[in-house]
Protein backbone atom coordinates (compact mmCIF):
# COMPACT_ATOMS: atom_id res chain seq x y z
CA UNK A 1 0.00 0.00 0.00
CA UNK A 2 1.43 3.36 -1.02
CA UNK A 3 1.94 5.78 1.86
CA UNK A 4 0.92 9.33 1.14
CA UNK A 5 3.36 11.98 2.30
CA UNK A 6 1.68 14.64 4.40
CA UNK A 7 1.92 18.16 3.03
CA UNK A 8 4.55 19.99 5.14
CA UNK A 9 3.51 23.14 6.99
CA UNK A 10 5.93 25.27 4.96
CA UNK A 11 4.39 24.17 1.66
CA UNK A 12 0.94 24.75 3.07
CA UNK A 13 1.99 28.23 4.17
CA UNK A 14 3.47 28.88 0.71
CA UNK A 15 0.17 27.95 -0.91
CA UNK A 16 -1.69 30.21 1.52
CA UNK A 17 0.63 33.11 0.68
CA UNK A 18 0.09 32.65 -3.06
CA UNK A 19 -3.64 31.89 -2.90
CA UNK A 20 -5.01 35.49 -2.84
CA UNK A 21 -3.13 36.37 -6.03
CA UNK A 22 -4.10 33.09 -7.68
CA UNK A 23 -7.78 33.74 -6.87
CA UNK A 24 -7.56 37.22 -8.40
CA UNK A 25 -5.85 35.79 -11.47
CA UNK A 26 -8.67 33.25 -11.78
CA UNK A 27 -11.25 36.06 -11.64
CA UNK A 28 -9.44 37.96 -14.37
CA UNK A 29 -9.20 34.71 -16.36
CA UNK A 30 -12.97 34.40 -16.25
CA UNK A 31 -13.28 37.87 -17.75
CA UNK A 32 -10.63 37.09 -20.38
CA UNK A 33 -12.40 33.90 -21.41
CA UNK A 34 -15.71 35.69 -21.76
CA UNK A 35 -14.03 38.32 -23.92
CA UNK A 36 -12.62 35.50 -26.05
CA UNK A 37 -16.12 35.24 -27.50
CA UNK A 38 -15.67 38.66 -29.07
CA UNK A 39 -14.24 37.29 -32.34
CA UNK A 40 -16.84 34.58 -32.96
CA UNK A 41 -19.75 36.88 -32.09
CA UNK A 42 -18.32 39.63 -34.31
CA UNK A 43 -18.04 37.20 -37.22
CA UNK A 44 -21.56 35.89 -36.54
CA UNK A 45 -22.95 39.43 -36.76
CA UNK A 46 -20.97 40.18 -39.91
CA UNK A 47 -22.27 37.16 -41.79
CA UNK A 48 -25.86 37.24 -40.55
CA UNK A 49 -26.57 40.97 -40.22
CA UNK A 50 -24.02 43.25 -41.85
CA UNK A 51 -23.68 41.31 -45.10
CA UNK A 52 -27.40 40.67 -45.25
CA UNK A 53 -28.37 44.31 -44.58
CA UNK A 54 -25.29 45.87 -46.24
CA UNK A 55 -25.33 48.42 -43.38
CA UNK A 56 -22.02 50.29 -43.04
CA UNK A 57 -23.10 52.11 -39.83
CA UNK A 58 -23.74 48.70 -38.18
CA UNK A 59 -20.31 47.54 -39.31
CA UNK A 60 -18.68 50.68 -37.90
CA UNK A 61 -20.39 50.32 -34.52
CA UNK A 62 -19.53 46.63 -34.25
CA UNK A 63 -15.91 47.33 -35.22
CA UNK A 64 -15.52 50.09 -32.61
CA UNK A 65 -17.07 47.79 -30.03
CA UNK A 66 -14.64 44.96 -30.68
CA UNK A 67 -11.68 47.38 -30.60
CA UNK A 68 -12.66 48.30 -27.06
CA UNK A 69 -13.34 44.70 -26.06
CA UNK A 70 -10.03 43.43 -27.47
CA UNK A 71 -8.21 46.27 -25.71
CA UNK A 72 -9.84 45.30 -22.42
CA UNK A 73 -8.99 41.64 -23.01
CA UNK A 74 -5.33 42.51 -23.59
CA UNK A 75 -5.16 44.51 -20.36
CA UNK A 76 -6.88 41.79 -18.33
CA UNK A 77 -4.63 39.12 -19.84
CA UNK A 78 -1.56 41.13 -18.86
CA UNK A 79 -2.90 41.62 -15.32
CA UNK A 80 -3.62 37.94 -14.76
CA UNK A 81 -0.17 36.98 -16.06
CA UNK A 82 1.44 39.51 -13.71
CA UNK A 83 -0.62 38.18 -10.78
CA UNK A 84 0.46 34.61 -11.50
CA UNK A 85 4.13 35.68 -11.68
CA UNK A 86 3.83 37.46 -8.33
CA UNK A 87 2.06 34.48 -6.81
CA UNK A 88 5.03 32.33 -7.87
CA UNK A 89 7.33 34.88 -6.21
CA UNK A 90 5.35 34.75 -2.97
CA UNK A 91 5.40 30.96 -2.95
CA UNK A 92 9.15 30.95 -3.56
CA UNK A 93 9.81 33.56 -0.87
CA UNK A 94 7.79 31.63 1.69
CA UNK A 95 9.55 28.33 0.96
CA UNK A 96 13.08 29.57 0.30
CA UNK A 97 14.22 29.25 3.90
CA UNK A 98 12.62 25.82 4.34
CA UNK A 99 14.14 24.59 1.06
CA UNK A 100 17.55 25.92 2.08
CA UNK A 101 17.32 24.18 5.46
CA UNK A 102 16.22 20.96 3.75
CA UNK A 103 19.20 21.21 1.39
CA UNK A 104 21.65 21.73 4.27
CA UNK A 105 20.09 19.03 6.44
CA UNK A 106 19.70 16.65 3.51
CA UNK A 107 23.36 16.94 2.54
CA UNK A 108 24.16 15.39 5.93
CA UNK A 109 21.21 13.21 6.78
CA UNK A 110 19.74 11.95 3.51
CA UNK A 111 21.57 9.26 1.63
CA UNK A 112 21.89 9.82 -2.09
CA UNK A 113 20.53 13.36 -2.10
CA UNK A 114 22.30 16.15 -3.93
CA UNK A 115 22.63 19.01 -1.49
CA UNK A 116 20.93 21.59 -3.68
CA UNK A 117 18.10 19.33 -4.92
CA UNK A 118 15.37 21.03 -2.83
CA UNK A 119 16.46 24.44 -4.11
CA UNK A 120 16.38 23.24 -7.72
CA UNK A 121 12.96 21.69 -7.17
CA UNK A 122 11.66 24.96 -5.74
CA UNK A 123 13.03 26.85 -8.75
CA UNK A 124 11.34 24.37 -11.12
CA UNK A 125 8.00 24.87 -9.35
CA UNK A 126 8.36 28.65 -9.34
CA UNK A 127 9.12 28.74 -13.06
CA UNK A 128 6.11 26.53 -13.82
CA UNK A 129 3.74 28.55 -11.63
CA UNK A 130 4.95 31.79 -13.17
CA UNK A 131 4.52 30.51 -16.73
CA UNK A 132 1.47 30.32 -18.96
CA UNK A 133 0.87 26.75 -17.76
CA UNK A 134 -1.19 28.08 -14.86
CA UNK A 135 -3.34 30.31 -17.06
CA UNK A 136 -3.96 27.27 -19.25
CA UNK A 137 -5.57 25.55 -16.27
CA UNK A 138 -7.61 28.69 -15.61
CA UNK A 139 -8.90 28.54 -19.18
CA UNK A 140 -9.77 24.82 -19.09
CA UNK A 141 -12.97 25.14 -16.95
CA UNK A 142 -14.52 27.36 -19.65
CA UNK A 143 -14.32 24.61 -22.28
CA UNK A 144 -17.76 23.20 -21.25
CA UNK A 145 -19.25 26.71 -21.57
CA UNK A 146 -17.91 27.03 -25.11
CA UNK A 147 -19.24 23.58 -26.01
CA UNK A 148 -22.62 24.54 -24.55
CA UNK A 149 -22.70 27.60 -26.80
CA UNK A 150 -22.01 25.36 -29.80
CA UNK A 151 -24.89 23.08 -28.71
CA UNK A 152 -27.12 26.17 -28.48
CA UNK A 153 -26.23 27.01 -32.06
CA UNK A 154 -27.23 23.53 -33.24
CA UNK A 155 -27.22 20.18 -31.49
CA UNK A 156 -25.50 18.43 -34.38
CA UNK A 157 -22.62 20.94 -34.24
CA UNK A 158 -22.49 20.52 -30.47
CA UNK A 159 -22.38 16.74 -30.69
CA UNK A 160 -19.59 16.87 -33.26
CA UNK A 161 -17.59 19.24 -31.06
CA UNK A 162 -18.19 17.08 -27.95
CA UNK A 163 -16.96 13.89 -29.63
CA UNK A 164 -13.84 15.68 -30.88
CA UNK A 165 -13.21 17.21 -27.46
CA UNK A 166 -13.48 13.79 -25.79
CA UNK A 167 -10.91 12.39 -28.23
CA UNK A 168 -8.45 15.21 -27.52
CA UNK A 169 -8.91 14.94 -23.74
CA UNK A 170 -8.18 11.23 -24.04
CA UNK A 171 -4.94 12.08 -25.84
CA UNK A 172 -4.03 14.49 -23.04
CA UNK A 173 -4.59 11.82 -20.38
CA UNK A 174 -2.52 9.29 -22.34
CA UNK A 175 0.23 11.87 -22.70
CA UNK A 176 0.36 12.44 -18.94
CA UNK A 177 0.50 8.75 -18.09
CA UNK A 178 3.06 7.72 -20.67
CA UNK A 179 5.47 10.63 -20.09
CA UNK A 180 5.30 10.67 -16.28
CA UNK A 181 7.98 8.03 -15.71
CA UNK A 182 10.31 9.46 -18.38
CA UNK A 183 10.08 12.96 -16.92
CA UNK A 184 10.77 11.64 -13.41
CA UNK A 185 13.79 9.67 -14.64
CA UNK A 186 15.09 12.71 -16.53
CA UNK A 187 14.81 14.87 -13.40
CA UNK A 188 16.58 12.31 -11.21
CA UNK A 189 19.30 11.68 -13.79
CA UNK A 190 19.90 15.40 -14.18
CA UNK A 191 20.23 15.79 -10.41
CA UNK A 192 22.67 12.86 -10.21
CA UNK A 193 24.70 14.37 -13.05
CA UNK A 194 24.85 17.74 -11.30
CA UNK A 195 26.00 16.05 -8.11
CA UNK A 196 28.67 14.07 -9.97
CA UNK A 197 30.10 17.08 -11.79
CA UNK A 198 30.19 19.08 -8.54
CA UNK A 199 32.21 16.34 -6.85
CA UNK A 200 34.54 16.09 -9.85
CA UNK A 201 35.18 19.85 -9.91
CA UNK A 202 35.92 19.85 -6.17
CA UNK A 203 38.65 17.26 -6.69
CA UNK A 204 39.85 18.31 -10.14
CA UNK A 205 43.48 18.84 -9.12
CA UNK A 206 43.85 15.41 -7.52
CA UNK A 207 42.05 13.77 -10.43
CA UNK A 208 44.38 15.31 -13.01
CA UNK A 209 47.47 14.55 -10.95
CA UNK A 210 46.59 10.85 -10.85
CA UNK A 211 45.33 10.58 -14.42
CA UNK A 212 41.69 10.12 -13.42
CA UNK A 213 40.14 12.65 -15.79
CA UNK A 214 39.09 10.04 -18.34
CA UNK A 215 37.53 7.74 -15.74
CA UNK A 216 35.66 10.62 -14.10
CA UNK A 217 34.52 11.85 -17.50
CA UNK A 218 33.03 8.42 -18.16
CA UNK A 219 31.16 8.58 -14.85
CA UNK A 220 29.71 11.98 -15.69
CA UNK A 221 28.90 10.94 -19.26
CA UNK A 222 26.95 7.97 -17.91
CA UNK A 223 24.70 10.31 -15.90
CA UNK A 224 24.50 12.86 -18.72
CA UNK A 225 23.63 10.21 -21.31
CA UNK A 226 20.91 8.76 -19.13
CA UNK A 227 19.43 12.22 -18.58
CA UNK A 228 19.64 12.99 -22.30
CA UNK A 229 17.96 9.72 -23.25
CA UNK A 230 15.21 10.26 -20.68
CA UNK A 231 14.67 13.82 -21.89
CA UNK A 232 14.58 12.66 -25.49
CA UNK A 233 12.14 9.87 -24.65
CA UNK A 234 9.85 12.23 -22.76
CA UNK A 235 10.19 14.86 -25.48
CA UNK A 236 9.28 12.39 -28.22
CA UNK A 237 6.21 11.26 -26.31
CA UNK A 238 5.03 14.79 -25.57
CA UNK A 239 5.75 16.02 -29.09
CA UNK A 240 3.93 13.10 -30.69
CA UNK A 241 0.82 13.69 -28.59
CA UNK A 242 1.15 17.43 -29.18
CA UNK A 243 1.26 16.95 -32.94
CA UNK A 244 -1.71 14.59 -32.80
CA UNK A 245 -3.67 17.05 -30.68
CA UNK A 246 -2.91 19.99 -32.96
CA UNK A 247 -3.89 18.02 -36.05
CA UNK A 248 -6.98 16.75 -34.32
CA UNK A 249 -8.08 20.23 -33.29
CA UNK A 250 -7.63 21.60 -36.82
CA UNK A 251 -9.44 18.57 -38.24
CA UNK A 252 -12.30 19.07 -35.81
CA UNK A 253 -12.66 22.74 -36.73
CA UNK A 254 -12.78 21.76 -40.40
CA UNK A 255 -15.36 19.06 -39.65
CA UNK A 256 -17.46 21.66 -37.83
CA UNK A 257 -17.33 23.77 -40.98
CA UNK A 258 -18.29 20.74 -43.09
CA UNK A 259 -21.18 19.77 -40.83
CA UNK A 260 -22.22 23.42 -40.68
CA UNK A 261 -22.18 23.63 -44.46
CA UNK A 262 -24.53 20.66 -44.65
CA UNK A 263 -26.84 22.35 -42.15
CA UNK A 264 -26.71 25.62 -44.12
CA UNK A 265 -27.59 23.79 -47.34
CA UNK A 266 -30.47 22.13 -45.49
CA UNK A 267 -31.45 25.63 -44.30
CA UNK A 268 -31.22 24.58 -40.62
CA UNK A 269 -28.66 27.23 -39.72
CA UNK A 270 -26.82 30.26 -41.13
CA UNK A 271 -23.28 30.79 -42.49
CA UNK A 272 -22.49 32.98 -39.47
CA UNK A 273 -23.40 30.17 -37.09
CA UNK A 274 -21.24 27.77 -39.10
CA UNK A 275 -18.16 30.03 -38.87
CA UNK A 276 -18.80 31.01 -35.24
CA UNK A 277 -19.21 27.38 -34.14
CA UNK A 278 -15.88 26.46 -35.74
CA UNK A 279 -14.05 29.29 -33.97
CA UNK A 280 -15.70 28.61 -30.59
CA UNK A 281 -14.88 24.90 -30.84
CA UNK A 282 -11.23 25.77 -31.51
CA UNK A 283 -11.24 28.02 -28.46
CA UNK A 284 -12.80 25.29 -26.29
CA UNK A 285 -10.03 22.86 -27.22
CA UNK A 286 -7.14 25.34 -27.01
CA UNK A 287 -6.38 24.60 -23.30
CA UNK A 288 -6.04 20.88 -24.08
CA UNK A 289 -3.57 21.56 -26.88
CA UNK A 290 -1.64 24.08 -24.76
CA UNK A 291 -1.48 21.71 -21.79
CA UNK A 292 0.05 18.97 -23.95
CA UNK A 293 2.48 21.44 -25.51
CA UNK A 294 3.62 22.58 -22.06
CA UNK A 295 3.56 19.18 -20.44
CA UNK A 296 7.33 19.05 -20.10
CA UNK A 297 7.14 22.09 -17.81
CA UNK A 298 4.02 20.83 -16.04
CA UNK A 299 5.34 17.28 -15.60
CA UNK A 300 8.70 18.51 -14.29
CA UNK A 301 6.88 20.78 -11.83
CA UNK A 302 4.70 17.90 -10.57
CA UNK A 303 7.74 15.67 -10.07
CA UNK A 304 9.61 18.52 -8.36
CA UNK A 305 6.61 19.17 -6.10
CA UNK A 306 6.54 15.55 -4.94
CA UNK A 307 10.28 15.48 -4.32
CA UNK A 308 10.23 18.78 -2.44
CA UNK A 309 7.33 17.51 -0.35
CA UNK A 310 9.42 14.49 0.66
CA UNK A 311 12.51 16.60 1.35
CA UNK A 312 10.64 19.05 3.59
CA UNK A 313 8.83 16.23 5.39
CA UNK A 314 12.11 14.44 6.11
CA UNK A 315 14.14 17.50 7.13
CA UNK A 316 14.33 18.30 10.86
CA UNK A 317 12.08 21.22 11.78
CA UNK A 318 13.95 24.38 12.76
CA UNK A 319 11.13 26.84 13.17
CA UNK A 320 8.93 27.12 16.24
CA UNK A 321 11.59 25.97 18.72
CA UNK A 322 11.63 27.80 22.03
CA UNK A 323 14.62 30.06 22.69
CA UNK A 324 16.63 28.75 25.62
CA UNK A 325 19.02 30.58 27.96
CA UNK A 326 22.64 30.82 26.84
CA UNK A 327 24.44 27.58 27.78
CA UNK A 328 27.43 27.44 30.12
CA UNK A 329 29.08 24.51 28.37
CA UNK A 330 28.04 21.49 30.43
CA UNK A 331 27.98 18.60 27.95
CA UNK A 332 26.54 15.17 28.71
CA UNK A 333 26.20 12.11 26.49
CA UNK A 334 24.02 9.25 27.65
CA UNK A 335 24.48 5.93 25.81
CA UNK A 336 24.72 7.63 22.44
CA UNK A 337 24.48 5.65 19.20
CA UNK A 338 25.32 7.56 16.01
CA UNK A 339 24.49 6.30 12.51
CA UNK A 340 25.34 8.51 9.51
CA UNK A 341 22.93 8.45 6.58
CA UNK A 342 25.08 6.21 4.35
CA UNK A 343 25.94 3.77 7.12
CA UNK A 344 24.05 0.47 7.43
CA UNK A 345 24.60 0.30 11.19
CA UNK A 346 25.66 2.69 13.98
CA UNK A 347 29.25 3.88 13.81
CA UNK A 348 29.36 5.08 17.42
CA UNK A 349 27.86 2.73 19.98
CA UNK A 350 26.95 3.37 23.60
CA UNK A 351 29.11 6.36 24.50
CA UNK A 352 28.41 7.94 27.89
CA UNK A 353 30.44 10.86 29.24
CA UNK A 354 30.27 14.22 30.97
CA UNK A 355 32.24 17.38 30.32
CA UNK A 356 32.04 20.38 32.61
CA UNK A 357 32.90 24.03 31.79
CA UNK A 358 36.63 24.55 32.03
CA UNK A 359 37.41 20.90 31.28
CA UNK A 360 38.98 19.39 28.18
CA UNK A 361 38.31 15.94 26.79
CA UNK A 362 40.57 14.11 24.36
CA UNK A 363 39.24 11.41 22.02
CA UNK A 364 41.72 8.91 20.63
CA UNK A 365 41.58 5.62 18.80
CA UNK A 366 42.55 3.94 15.55
CA UNK A 367 41.44 5.24 12.16
CA UNK A 368 37.79 4.46 11.47
CA UNK A 369 36.96 4.14 15.16
CA UNK A 370 34.18 6.76 14.93
CA UNK A 371 36.00 9.69 16.52
CA UNK A 372 34.96 12.28 13.93
CA UNK A 373 31.41 10.89 13.84
CA UNK A 374 31.15 11.33 17.61
CA UNK A 375 32.56 14.85 17.36
CA UNK A 376 29.90 15.79 14.80
CA UNK A 377 27.20 14.35 17.04
CA UNK A 378 28.48 16.51 19.92
CA UNK A 379 27.80 19.67 17.91
CA UNK A 380 24.46 18.42 16.58
CA UNK A 381 25.33 17.81 12.93
CA UNK A 382 25.26 14.02 12.87
CA UNK A 383 22.28 11.75 13.31
CA UNK A 384 21.88 10.30 16.81
CA UNK A 385 19.63 7.22 16.54
CA UNK A 386 19.61 6.36 20.24
CA UNK A 387 20.64 8.04 23.45
CA UNK A 388 20.92 11.76 24.13
CA UNK A 389 23.39 14.55 23.57
CA UNK A 390 22.58 17.32 26.05
CA UNK A 391 24.04 20.79 26.45
CA UNK A 392 23.20 22.33 29.82
CA UNK A 393 20.53 19.68 30.26
CA UNK A 394 18.73 20.44 26.97
CA UNK A 395 18.79 17.98 24.09
CA UNK A 396 20.70 19.51 21.19
CA UNK A 397 17.81 18.85 18.80
CA UNK A 398 15.57 21.08 20.96
CA UNK A 399 17.79 24.12 20.39
CA UNK A 400 17.17 26.41 17.41
CA UNK A 401 20.13 25.66 15.13
CA UNK A 402 21.30 29.23 14.55
CA UNK A 403 20.86 30.10 18.22
CA UNK A 404 22.87 27.24 19.69
CA UNK A 405 25.46 27.55 16.93
CA UNK A 406 26.59 30.90 18.30
CA UNK A 407 27.73 29.15 21.48
CA UNK A 408 29.60 26.33 19.72
CA UNK A 409 33.01 26.36 18.09
CA UNK A 410 33.72 23.54 15.67
CA UNK A 411 36.80 22.77 13.60
CA UNK A 412 36.23 19.78 11.29
CA UNK A 413 39.00 17.63 9.86
CA UNK A 414 38.86 19.55 6.59
CA UNK A 415 38.71 23.20 7.59
CA UNK A 416 36.86 24.40 4.52
CA UNK A 417 36.42 28.14 4.23
CA UNK A 418 33.80 30.01 2.22
CA UNK A 419 34.41 32.43 -0.60
CA UNK A 420 35.06 35.80 1.03
CA UNK A 421 37.66 37.55 3.13
CA UNK A 422 39.59 36.14 6.06
CA UNK A 423 37.69 38.49 8.38
CA UNK A 424 34.31 37.32 7.04
CA UNK A 425 35.24 33.68 7.55
CA UNK A 426 36.45 34.25 11.10
CA UNK A 427 33.26 36.21 11.87
CA UNK A 428 31.14 33.37 10.43
CA UNK A 429 29.80 35.93 7.94
CA UNK A 430 27.90 37.69 10.72
CA UNK A 431 27.31 41.25 9.53
CA UNK A 432 27.02 42.47 13.12
CA UNK A 433 30.54 41.28 13.99
CA UNK A 434 32.86 43.99 15.26
CA UNK A 435 36.50 44.39 14.32
CA UNK A 436 37.72 43.86 17.88
CA UNK A 437 35.78 40.55 18.08
CA UNK A 438 37.43 39.30 14.89
CA UNK A 439 40.88 40.36 16.08
CA UNK A 440 40.27 38.76 19.49
CA UNK A 441 39.44 35.45 17.82
CA UNK A 442 42.57 35.65 15.65
CA UNK A 443 44.70 36.36 18.72
CA UNK A 444 43.08 33.52 20.68
CA UNK A 445 44.02 31.16 17.86
CA UNK A 446 47.55 32.54 17.66
CA UNK A 447 46.93 33.43 14.00
CA UNK A 448 47.54 37.20 14.03
CA UNK A 449 51.02 37.05 12.51
CA UNK A 450 49.87 34.54 9.91
CA UNK A 451 46.91 36.71 8.85
CA UNK A 452 48.90 39.94 8.77
CA UNK A 453 51.47 38.25 6.52
CA UNK A 454 48.79 37.61 3.87
CA UNK A 455 48.66 40.00 0.88
CA UNK A 456 45.69 42.01 2.22
CA UNK A 457 45.70 40.91 5.83
CA UNK A 458 42.20 40.36 7.18
CA UNK A 459 40.73 41.50 3.85
CA UNK A 460 42.50 38.78 1.85
CA UNK A 461 40.04 36.90 -0.34
CA UNK A 462 40.47 33.21 0.46
CA UNK A 463 38.78 32.06 -2.78
CA UNK A 464 36.24 29.32 -3.30
CA UNK A 465 36.60 26.75 -0.50
CA UNK A 466 39.67 28.65 0.70
CA UNK A 467 41.78 27.38 -2.19
CA UNK A 468 44.03 30.46 -2.22
CA UNK A 469 45.44 29.44 1.15
CA UNK A 470 47.51 26.43 2.14
CA UNK A 471 45.93 23.59 4.10
CA UNK A 472 47.75 24.68 7.26
CA UNK A 473 46.63 28.31 6.83
CA UNK A 474 43.03 27.20 6.37
CA UNK A 475 43.24 25.10 9.52
CA UNK A 476 44.51 28.00 11.63
CA UNK A 477 41.89 30.41 10.28
CA UNK A 478 39.30 27.70 10.91
CA UNK A 479 40.51 27.56 14.52
CA UNK A 480 40.03 31.32 14.81
CA UNK A 481 36.50 30.89 13.45
CA UNK A 482 35.84 28.21 16.06
CA UNK A 483 36.98 30.59 18.82
CA UNK A 484 34.96 33.58 17.55
CA UNK A 485 32.97 35.28 20.35
CA UNK A 486 34.24 32.84 22.99
CA UNK A 487 31.92 29.83 22.53
CA UNK A 488 31.24 27.71 25.60
CA UNK A 489 31.64 24.40 23.78
CA UNK A 490 34.60 23.91 21.43
CA UNK A 491 35.04 20.70 19.41
CA UNK A 492 38.29 20.35 17.46
CA UNK A 493 38.67 17.40 15.09
CA UNK A 494 42.38 16.69 14.57
CA UNK A 495 43.20 20.40 14.81
CA UNK A 496 46.96 19.90 14.39
CA UNK A 497 46.93 17.45 11.48
CA UNK A 498 48.37 20.08 9.09
CA UNK A 499 50.19 22.38 11.51
CA UNK A 500 53.90 23.04 11.84
CA UNK A 501 55.68 23.52 15.19
CA UNK A 502 54.57 27.17 15.39
CA UNK A 503 50.94 26.22 14.68
CA UNK A 504 51.14 23.39 17.21
CA UNK A 505 52.28 25.81 19.90
CA UNK A 506 49.51 28.25 18.98
CA UNK A 507 46.95 25.44 19.24
CA UNK A 508 48.15 24.45 22.72
CA UNK A 509 47.95 28.08 23.82
CA UNK A 510 44.43 28.39 22.38
CA UNK A 511 43.25 25.28 24.24
CA UNK A 512 44.72 26.53 27.50
CA UNK A 513 43.18 29.97 27.04
CA UNK A 514 39.73 28.52 26.33
CA UNK A 515 39.96 26.29 29.41
CA UNK A 516 40.93 29.22 31.62
CA UNK A 517 37.88 31.24 30.57
CA UNK A 518 35.61 28.27 31.34
CA UNK A 519 34.88 26.69 27.95
CA UNK A 520 34.32 22.96 27.59
CA UNK A 521 36.71 21.54 24.99
CA UNK A 522 36.76 18.31 23.00
CA UNK A 523 39.87 17.42 21.02
CA UNK A 524 39.97 14.52 18.56
CA UNK A 525 43.61 13.66 18.01
CA UNK A 526 46.19 11.23 16.71
CA UNK A 527 49.25 13.21 17.77
CA UNK A 528 49.99 13.27 21.54
CA UNK A 529 50.76 17.01 21.57
CA UNK A 530 47.09 17.78 20.84
CA UNK A 531 45.96 16.08 24.04
CA UNK A 532 48.72 17.49 26.24
CA UNK A 533 46.26 19.80 27.99
CA UNK A 534 43.15 17.63 28.23
CA UNK A 535 41.79 16.51 31.59
CA UNK A 536 39.99 13.39 30.48
CA UNK A 537 40.57 10.88 27.71
CA UNK A 538 38.16 8.66 25.81
CA UNK A 539 39.46 5.82 23.70
CA UNK A 540 37.22 4.50 20.94
CA UNK A 541 37.72 1.21 19.14
CA UNK A 542 35.21 0.16 16.51
CA UNK A 543 32.89 2.87 17.73
CA UNK A 544 32.79 1.58 21.30
CA UNK A 545 34.39 3.19 24.37
CA UNK A 546 37.29 1.01 25.53
CA UNK A 547 38.74 3.39 28.12
CA UNK A 548 37.48 6.59 29.71
CA UNK A 549 38.72 8.61 32.64
CA UNK A 550 41.53 10.96 33.73
CA UNK A 551 44.08 11.42 30.97
CA UNK A 552 47.11 9.94 32.74
CA UNK A 553 45.20 6.87 33.92
CA UNK A 554 43.90 6.12 30.44
CA UNK A 555 47.30 6.71 28.88
CA UNK A 556 48.87 4.35 31.41
CA UNK A 557 46.52 1.65 30.11
CA UNK A 558 46.67 2.23 26.37
CA UNK A 559 50.15 3.75 25.88
CA UNK A 560 52.39 3.11 28.87
CA UNK A 561 55.41 4.21 26.85
CA UNK A 562 54.27 7.83 26.97
CA UNK A 563 55.75 9.27 30.15
CA UNK A 564 54.97 12.87 29.36
CA UNK A 565 53.10 14.41 26.45
CA UNK A 566 53.44 18.02 27.35
CA UNK A 567 56.00 18.76 24.68
CA UNK A 568 57.29 17.34 21.39
CA UNK A 569 56.96 13.61 20.95
CA UNK A 570 60.08 11.64 21.77
CA UNK A 571 61.33 9.00 19.36
CA UNK A 572 60.49 6.15 21.75
CA UNK A 573 56.95 7.46 22.37
CA UNK A 574 54.07 5.51 20.89
CA UNK A 575 51.07 7.41 19.55
CA UNK A 576 47.79 6.52 21.30
CA UNK A 577 46.10 5.22 18.15
CA UNK A 578 49.09 2.98 17.38
CA UNK A 579 49.02 1.58 20.90
CA UNK A 580 45.31 0.98 20.51
CA UNK A 581 45.94 -1.02 17.38
CA UNK A 582 48.56 -3.12 19.13
CA UNK A 583 46.44 -3.71 22.21
CA UNK A 584 43.62 -4.96 20.00
CA UNK A 585 45.74 -7.28 17.93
Amino acid sequence: MKTEVKLPDDMRAGLEAARPLIVRAAVFSAAVNLLMLTGPLYMLQLYDRVLASRSLPTLAVLTLLIVGLYGAMGILDFVRTALVARAAGRFDARLSEAAFNAAVEGSRYSAGQAGDAPLKDLRTIRQAVGSSAVTTFFDAPFAPLYLLLVFMMHWVLGLTALIGAAALVTLAIMNERTSRAALKTALESGTAGDSAISAIMRNAAAADAMGMRGALRDIWLTHASKAQLSNAEAGDMINSFGAATKSGRMLLQSLILGVGAVLVIAQQTTPGVMIGASIITGRALAPVEQAIGQWRVIGAAIAAWRRLQKFLSAAPTQGGKLSLPAPTGYLRLDRVFVQPALAKKPIVKGVTLELKPGEALGIVGPSGAGKSTLARAMVGVERVVAGEVRLDGADLISWPRDEVGRHIGYLPQEAELFSGSVAQNIARFDRTAKDDEIIAAAKAAGAMDLILSLPDGFETDVGERGQRLSVGQRQRIGLARALFRDPVLIVLDEPNSNLDAEGDAALSSAINGAKQRGAAIVVVAHRPSAIAHVDRLLMLVDGEPRAYGPRDEVLAKIAPGIAAIGGAKKPQETEPHVAANRSNG
